[in-house]
């Protein structure tokens, strides 16, 4: 028996190829983009969207279905190509036939996801037209040609992508700093690129400076802030404590800039890592205006150190440091060396507020009998403190000025401006030796030797500098205030008293300013 074969004809459920006469126009979108806001590209952008629609137009046998334009955004990924997402989207949808662009390096630089959307869009027998190759997807060879172009056009990115970083090298080595300044609050940027201040901004930034320093916490400063209506750098309302922590550790607020924090691993995804030494980090001092002086960025280094390791104890036990009370992490029993802490005391149905010695609540009084105080008892002690330091003010005025003389017979000048001229001097040589592919390593350790060494010397003119700013704010509070203390003033604590210290017989108070007076229990 012979066979019989009936040949069906193929019939595109897209873009339909039936007879002439009843054949529907062929929807046909194109695709343009332009990777930067140059005005190069702008005219470049501009053309294209012209070009396509008159190409499209022209056509009888096509319906026009719009230009779908992404302008100024990388063709790497199509993760943030909205306009070209939509196209996709239009095109699953049954609303465009044919896509049209200029070439393969327009519509991608990722060979996966070129062929993914190729294949994708074929599925729907959705052809893709690349006008510069002149590839049309559905035909026989065009895949074997799209995944050579799309290779080529991968290796031109990352190419591409090399020689911005080569570019961002060479502005580094020139100190050259570049700052988003649209989510840096305190900064702005005048006509030539530059970073200038914005004042009001500023006074924001100085405030939670000045706030941590007394004593809050970045959640106490981000709440005050979102209560006052004060937006973030991001235009958000709520605060974040690694948000105020950000802004706390930022060295760009005494006008320096540490280059290159992070670093590109992957070209394709865009993926960003913290940089741990891989690649090179250049810090530039004295970049732009600074906001926050220099010892006062350093005593706020020191604090966030000190509150993120705070220990206690014979144990020398890691504690959380508590900014809800000002005395809290202040008071210490003399015993163990603990902290005391504020617990809410039930005794025999008595309610009353009481401190005492985290070792004793933790472990019991087998640990430490340090004894417990009241509140009341204790925010008396530090009142009647503050009122001894004012009835022998002239004893005191003359022990802060005492303070002072040996505060300034420690500050050493010279050694801050030699460590400066040798670390000038290793850096061009560093550069040097980078620039002729010359090993470097032994002037890479002894640079970060002398960065040590310039970062203690900072830390101790800061310490320096706090110190002579609180013996200061003494004298001020000390000339200035006439009568007696008769209230306690939580406000006056975080600025002024250091540590307490509780004894059997007396309470030692000392302030920041150097000085101290015991009150009898």
């Amino acid at each position: 028996m012979s066979k019989n074969i009936t040949v069906i004809p193929a019939r595109r459920r897209v873009g339909n190829t039936v007879n002439k006469e009843v054949r529907p126009k062929l929807k046909v979108a194109a695709y343009c983009r332009v990777s930067t806001d140059s005005d190069e590209q702008a005219t470049s952008y501009e053309a294209q969207v012209e070009h396509y629609t008159n190409f499209i137009q022209k056509n009888d046998e096509w319906e026009f279905a719009g230009i779908f334009a992404d302008d100024g955004i990388s063709g790497t990924n199509t993760k943030k190509r909205e306009e070209f997402n939509r196209m996709i989207e239009e095109c699953m949808a049954g609303h465009i036939d044919m896509i049209i662009t200029k070439s393969i390096s327009r519509f991608a630089r990722n060979t996966l996801d070129c062929l993914k959307y190729i294949r994708q869009l074929k599925e729907k027998n959705i052809p893709v037209f690349f006008e510069k190759e002149n590839i049309n997807t559905m035909d026989s060879k065009g895949e074997v040609l799209l995944t050579i172009m799309a290779s080529l056009a991968q290796q031109e990115s990352e190419s591409l992508s090399k020689n911005v970083k080569m570019g961002l090298q060479f502005r580094y080595q020139n100190g050259e700093v570049q700052v988003n300044h649209n989510r840096f609050m305190g900064y702005t940027k005048d006509e030539n690129g530059h970073l200038v201040i914005e004042p009001e901004e500023a006074e924001i930034v100085k405030r939670i400076y000045l706030e941590y320093l007394q004593g809050a916490s970045l959640k106490q400063i981000g709440d005050g802030l979102q209560e006052d209506g004060i937006l973030t750098a991001a235009g958000k309302v709520k605060w974040r404590p690694e948000t105020v922590k950000k802004i706390l550790s930022n060295e760009k607020y005494i006008g320096d800039a540490l280059l290159q924090k992070t670093y590109t691993v992957d070209v394709l995804t865009k993926k960003r890592v913290k940089n741990n030494g891989i690649v090179p980090q250049y810090y530039v001092e004295n970049s732009h205006a600074p906001i926050i002086p220099r010892d006062l960025y350093m005593q706020v280094q020191e604090e966030m150190l000190r509150r993120a390791n705070l220990h206690s104890g014979a144990n020398r036990k890691k504690r959380v440091y508590s900014s809800k009370y000002a005395l809290s992490s202040i008071v210490y029993c003399p015993k163990c060396g603990d902290i005391y802490r504020r617990i809410a005391w039930n005794n025999r149905g008595k309610h009353s507020i009481v401190w005492r010695c985290v070792s004793r609540v933790e472990h019991g009084p087998e640990s430490c009998d340090a004894p417990t105080v009241g509140e009341t008892e204790l925010q008396e002690a530090v009142i009647k403190a503050i009122n001894i330091a004012l009835g022998g003010k002239d004893d005191m005025l003359v022990t802060l000025e005492q303070n002072i003389a040996s505060v300034l017979a420690l500050e050493d000048e010279g050694s801050m401006e030699s460590i400066n001229a040798k670390l000038d001097e290793l850096q061009k040589e560093l550069l040097k030796r980078a620039n002729a592919k010359k090993d470097y390593n032994d002037l890479a350790d002894e640079i970060d030797h002398l960065r040590e060494l310039k970062q203690n010397a900072m830390a101790d003119n800061a310490e320096r500098e706090g110190l002579k700013q609180r013996i200061g704010e003494m004298q001020e509070f000390l000339a200035e205030q006439v009568e007696q203390i008769e209230e306690y003033d939580e406000s006056f604590v975080r600025r002024m008293v250091e540590k307490i210290t509780v004894y059997e017989e007396k309470f030692m108070v000392e302030f920041k300013s150097g000085t101290s007076v015991d009150v009898e229990r």
